[in-house]
């Protein structure tokens, strides 16, 4: 702990001393997070944490760039995970963003700028300039949990290269619309200050659904001299929405002719979110071979939310649903500190990229939870009315205290001119305790695991622009979860779970406007556990998981004009000794193509499908469960700059009005996909 506040200091001080030093370049960002062309991504900062090319990275990595999210009119990480096959979207309660990777649900493998963001919301992409996806398990750069992969948001940095305003205007057919704006301004030429906003007035296709989100984030950057540079962004984000957990199942299959009809209590199912996120970053040289970083992150997040919503299957077509109910408040601070240092050194013929990195955690977590009770535990669908609903007494009533310390080193290695070896190892402690405060008497719970996690890659670079990789990595996951709520009696005394993934793959720049990736993977998850089934607030041993597939990409330029970002994953996620229980919301086929065509200098079009194959609502324990049909989903666009300042752009979803239930909490709530709908933008750049 010492070790890494002595750290912390040395690189916040550095930069003092270096202010004579030269003015900042006007080419590129103050901060530096990567660059981009279009649809390509050349490299990452603060996924790899060493400024490394993508195609140097021994694990499959997928890029959303700015452009593309412009392009298809993006508005969440739900709406980007959709077209990143290997990766699907879960309903989240309707409150949350949640998703699957390779078979591993999760609520908090979310990363800001490389540093954890692991709180229950949904982010926002407003202020993005990016969305990494990474697969496989990351824990030697990202620590805990990441068993399937993590998703990173790269935050848009203040640039010295010029001022420029942004501003978007847009609306859809449900009613929803909102508008944005991106303003830079240097200060003069060491500084620049930056702001991005939003409000966004929520509908989609369901009954009683509205809401409303604003968000703020100022970002003051600076260039210290000597090469180091400092930026400091303080996020505001109040979100105010319906919680909708969707429909109901009949017979092992999503209820039909009830797209839009709400089982919910309107005024009722509600979230609220209040969220404070500051982050300081500090890096430069301190040597001509040596790079430092410092980042820490502060988050202050009051959330609730409160949910009726169906709790089992319809009795028949026309006929019963039983209901319950919850209110749930949560209140979590973060307080996250991560210090690298990157090290380039030449012996002889090999050259070294070593990284140190340590981090430091602090979050403490204060939750409850009261179960509601209804005027009527059932919804008729021939005879719909409304329960009333009340919230009594408490069922939960946790705090807890989390603290990691861990450190890290990783080393590149190129040997030769056709070789590179990637090999590491983190080291990380991890302690909660808690007390559950609603049994009586008290029961305080805690535990301690010290957990290592290596990671092996091998790298044969037949020519510089194609690299064919083996790779070998582990993760943990501690037995408090993924939101640190409880920690049983029975759970306490286990040993966290652990990912162990294998992966063989190949990543092409066919030219430098275009990519092709491929990737053979197996996942194995040890000490598994997975929500019950028949009872989802119940957290249930299931032993052995694998999940085996495939994954294939491509990025780029095709021809002048012609854009496309597509890819497809074939995945087998079962348990270990039972090939007959089925990993929930892993479909085995999914594909998704999006193009960009520019018929001219100022129109162009775009379209896009997406496929998915047929999957398990929640883990596959018995005939009853729950399957969601395959469905495939068109989309387009339209394109069009007014002058040089201003553009239109139309986007089109569900072009041909496809039936489909893109996601599901478990067997009971399923959401449907919506219909035709189309949003017109208006943007602007000055």
């Amino acid at each position: 702990m010492r070790l890494l506040l002595t750290s912390t200091a040395i690189l916040l001080t550095c930069p003092v001393a270096a202010m004579a030093q030269e003015p900042a370049s006007e080419l590129e960002p103050i901060i530096v997070t990567g660059q981009a062309r279009g649809y390509i991504a050349i490299d990452s900062v603060t996924a790899t944490k060493t400024d490394t090319p993508l195609i140097d990275v021994p694990q499959s990595i997928n890029v959303v760039t700015r452009a593309q999210l412009d392009d298809q009119g993006m508005h969440s990480l739900g709406d980007v995970l959709r077209y990143v096959p290997g990766a699907t979207v879960g309903q989240g309660e309707g409150n949350r963003d949640q998703i699957t990777l390779r078979g591993q649900n999760t609520t908090a493998d979310f990363f800001l700028d490389g540093v954890r963001d692991d709180t229950q919301y949904f982010r926002g992409l407003y202020n993005l300039e990016r969305v990494e996806v990474l697969r496989g398990p990351y824990a030697l750069i990202f620590g805990r949990g990441g068993g399937g992969g993590i998703v990173n948001r790269v935050q848009k940095t203040p640039s010295a290269g010029g001022a420029f305003a942004t501003g978007r205007l847009s609306a859809n057919s449900f009613g929803a619309w909102d508008v944005s704006a991106d303003v830079n301004a240097p200060i003069g030429d060491r500084a620049a200050f930056r702001i991005n906003a939003i409000y966004e007035n929520l509908g989609n296709h369901r009954d009683h659904y509205d809401g409303e989100r604003y968000a703020v984030n100022p970002y003051l950057a600076a260039e210290l001299g000597g090469g180091w540079r400092a930026g400091l962004s303080w996020e505001y984000v109040n979100d105010d929405r319906v919680v909708d957990r969707g429909i109901p199942s009949l017979a092992g299959a999503p209820l039909t002719g009830y797209r839009d009809q709400f089982f919910g209590v309107p005024g009722i199912n509600r979230t609220t979110l209040d969220a404070h996120i500051i982050k300081l970053r500090v890096d430069g040289d301190l040597a001509d071979n040596i790079r430092a970083s410092t980042t820490v992150l502060y988050g202050d997040y009051d959330k609730v939310y409160t949910n009726v919503f169906a709790n089992g299957p319809a009795t028949s077509q026309r006929g019963i649903v039983p209901l319950a109910a919850y209110t749930d408040p949560t209140t979590r601070q973060n307080l996250l500190v991560q210090s690298n240092l990157v090290w380039d050194v030449t012996t002889g013929w090999m050259t070294h990229k070593i990284l140190f990195g340590l981090e430091y955690g602090d979050q403490q977590s204060a939750n409850q939870r009261r179960n509601g009770v209804l005027s009527n535990p059932t919804f008729n669908l021939a005879d719909p009315v409304f329960p009333t609903v009340t919230f009594p007494a408490l069922s939960r009533d946790t705090v807890s205290n989390v603290g990691t310390v861990s450190a890290y080193v990783q080393g590149q290695i190129r040997l030769g001119d056709h070789f590179e070896l990637v090999a590491g190892i983190r080291y990380d402690r991890f302690d909660i305790t808690g007390v559950d405060l609603q049994p009586n008497p008290d029961r305080p719970f805690e535990r301690a695991d010290d957990k290592v996690s290596p990671r092996l890659g091998l790298i044969y670079k037949p020519r510089s622009n194609v690299s064919i990789y083996g790779s070998y990595s582990q993760s943990f996951l501690p037995r408090s979860g993924d939101q640190f709520l409880t920690l049983s009696v029975t759970q306490q005394n286990l040993e966290p779970e652990e990912f162990t993934n294998h992966e063989v793959g190949a990543k092409w720049a066919i030219r430098p406007d275009l990519n092709v990736t491929a990737a053979v993977f197996r996942l194995d998850r040890t000490n598994a556990t997975t929500p019950d089934p028949l009872n989802p607030t119940v957290t249930i041993n299931v032993g052995e998981t694998r999940t085996e597939g495939v994954e294939l990409a491509v990025t780029g330029r095709l021809r002048p004009g012609w854009q496309i970002s597509g890819g497809y994953s074939w995945q087998d996620a079962r348990l270990q000794g039972n090939d007959s229980v089925r990993l929930a919301q892993t479909p085995k086929q999914q594909f998704s193509l999006w193009n960009r065509y520019d018929v001219s200098r100022r129109l162009g079009i775009g379209l896009g499908v997406i496929h998915q194959a047929s999957q398990f609502a929640a883990i596959r324990t018995a005939p009853s469960t729950t399957r969601l049909p395959a469905f495939t989903r068109v989309d387009a666009a339209v394109f069009y700059e007014v002058n040089d300042t201003v553009q239109l752009q139309l986007n089109i979803e569900n072009l041909f009005d496809t039936t489909y239930f893109p996601d599901a909490h478990n067997n009971a709530n399923i959401s449907t996909g919506a219909p035709l709908n189309a949003r017109l933008t208006l943007s602007t750049r000055f």
